[in-house]
């Protein structure tokens, strides 16, 4: 049946029996039939006219990229997906979002087709632009922790492995940025509290980044994956089908066994953040340092790792093995500069760098040792100032390296149950964190060494020793001959400590002899002390290397210099000047060559 046309109604008046005019030309001459003002549909088409305004402000270029990064996910095609998250989102943030967010996922949903995972991805990254770019707020950390929270039910809590591919640069960045988000939330309520003190009475506020959460985040991604026996399957050289059998379905998955992986990293940094550097390498015991060693797959996890992995043998006074792991990470990132340039983590490796370098110099100033002269000369070059007053014994300056040095620790939960014994001196400072507590710890090490240093000046000069005379000599540093043994038993001490050998790879990082890690050594027999300084060895290799580096740059500089337009001009004008000079000009020779079998 045709639709009645209300122009026409005057001619059909038997077919609008059953048709109430007054729905449908309104009642506008009786008031009380007029329907109600429906304020709820008025904002959601307000919100739905804003949504449209704001679709049609993206700019064409950003909306055909959403669009095949939506197809690239959908596909699992980690080609073009690589591609467009290291290459095409970058490009477009510094185009058009330098300084300012992306579309609000809900404008973007039209363009997706409403896809509920790629738009919990896209929030992932939205928010990451925002904490790195911009400057959060409540909503936005609120926000970025729901999405965290949908992100990884959906992944641990489906009825089996997901079906998605993602570079393992994306899944780094994930866990990355998770623990980052976690970090920066507990620093900025521990600086709330005294200027927004209502916030700490919101009950969501509680939950939201709760340590517990977290924890149980990573925790549940490392049994789902069973990537510890993944771990020591593939270093007891299992097949390929005894693994998949110990991993299970959800191991078998280059997803879940990289995102187990990352999360045993991820687990360190928040160990270390929270204060517990035994049981942050007890996590990663699993885990294979070395350059074939699958961290080594994405730069900033490689980095990372050996930045928080030689934090801890910092901390736990083991130098030796915290300045061999900085060497050795320092020394891969100086080969590989040239290549991670173009990366967006350019900027964040080359900080924690520059940390490593500082907690290098403060190992070889607290325990002298056989160095890498490649690392201790950047060290020299970055905190040249520093390293001269270390070595003049100012302890200030150790206490500025550690503190440029050391990450941000938290106290998630206000300190309750996080610290142990030292947690009463905490809040008797009334300190906001726990770092004054942790830098109080250090100057407590450095008052234990404080002689150490003008100890093992003096006694490189000598060979045998008397006590008494030591004693007279150092009238100024110490008080007596008592005191001059004991500042010598704490350097003994401080000389000797449990270190890997060459060679040990497998089994815990906390795993080692203890050794000597000091070129001097010494006894000391009634009264007069026996010292043994053995003599390391010129690396001449090292040297060679740097000589035939400056050596190519300088024969590079003289070949790409413009050679003289006129080289007859140029033997004029030395001509000229040897003639101003007195000397006679030496006759040109005429060079032959004699003909081959004349």
């Amino acid at each position: 049946m045709s639709r009645v046309q209300l122009w026409a109604a005057d001619q059909e008046d038997e077919d609008l029996a059953d048709v109430d005019l007054g729905l449908a030309i309104g009642s506008y001459g009786q008031h009380e039939l007029q329907p109600r003002f429906d304020e709820a549909a008025f904002v959601a088409l307000q919100h739905q006219m804003q949504q449209q305004a704001a679709f049609a402000q993206i700019p064409d270029v950003v909306k055909r990229f959403l669009v095949s990064f939506h197809r690239a996910v959908r596909e699992n095609n980690v080609a073009e997906i690589s591609a467009a998250y290291e290459g095409g989102w970058n490009k477009l943030t510094e185009k058009y979002y330098a300084k300012t967010e992306w579309p609000d996922p809900d404008v973007v949903a039209p363009l997706v087709n409403d896809d509920p995972l790629f738009l919990i991805l896209y929030r992932e990254l939205y928010y990451r632009h925002v904490y790195s770019r911009l400057t959060p707020d409540v909503d936005d950390r609120f926000h970025s922790y729901e999405n965290s929270c949908e992100l990884f039910n959906f992944l641990l809590n489906s009825d089996g492995p997901v079906p998605l591919e993602l570079p393992d640069q994306w899944l780094w960045d994930i866990i990355d940025e998770f623990i980052y988000q976690f970090q920066s939330f507990c620093l900025w309520r521990q600086k709330s509290k005294s200027k927004e003190p209502e916030l700490e009475e919101d009950p969501a506020l509680a939950q939201t980044w709760s340590t517990y959460s977290v924890l149980n985040v990573l925790y549940s991604f490392v049994q789902k994956s069973r990537i510890n026996e993944y771990l020591d399957a593939v270093r007891e050289g299992k097949s390929a089908e005894e693994i998949a059998d110990i991993v299970g379905e959800y191991g078998s998955k280059p997803l879940y066994r990289m995102l187990g992986y990352f999360s045993l990293i991820g687990l360190l940094r928040v160990h270390v953040l929270l204060g517990d550097y035994t049981l942050a390498m007890k996590v990663v015991e699993h885990v294979e340092l070395g350059q074939k060693a699958m961290l080594t797959r994405v730069t900033a996890c490689h980095v990372a790792t050996y930045y928080y992995v030689g934090f801890c043998y910092f901390v736990l006074r083991r130098y030796a093995d915290a300045t061999r792991t900085f060497a050795s990470v320092l020394n891969f990132i100086g080969r590989m500069r040239q290549y991670h340039t173009r990366s967006y983590q350019y900027d964040q490796i080359n900080k924690t760098a520059d940390r490593m370098y500082a907690l290098f110099a403060l190992c070889t100033a607290l325990s002298p040792s056989r160095l890498d002269d490649n690392v201790l000369s950047g060290a020299k070059e970055r905190f040249n100032d520093q390293t001269a007053r270390m070595a003049r014994g100012d302890q200030s300056a150790y206490e500025e390296l550690y503190s440029y040095a050391c990450p941000k620790f938290i106290s998630p939960d206000g300190g309750v149950g996080m610290w142990g014994l030292p947690l009463a001196r905490w809040i008797l400072t009334g300190a906001d964190s726990p770092h004054p507590l942790l830098q109080a710890l250090f100057r407590e090490e450095l008052k234990g060494q404080k002689g150490a240093g003008t100890l093992r000046g003096f006694l490189k000069m000598y060979k045998t020793v008397d006590v008494r005379k030591m004693a007279a000599f150092l009238e100024g540093e110490f008080k007596g001959a008592d005191e001059v043994v004991m500042e010598m038993m704490v350097l003994k001490q401080a000389s000797r400590s449990i270190s890997h050998m060459p060679g040990e790879s497998a089994g815990s990082l906390l795993d080692g002899q203890s050794v000597s890690t000091s070129d001097l050594d010494f006894v000391i027999d009634e009264n007069i002390v026996h010292v043994a300084e053995s003599t390391i060895g010129r690396r001449y290799a090292g040297w060679f290397i740097r000589n035939a580096e400056g050596a190519e740059r300088a024969y590079d500089g003289l070949r790409n210099a413009a050679l003289p337009k006129n080289l007859k001009e140029l033997q004029q004008a030395a001509a000229a000047a040897a003639a101003a000079a007195g000397q006679p000009q030496q006759e040109k020779k005429a060079v032959s060559f004699a003909k081959v079998g004349a």
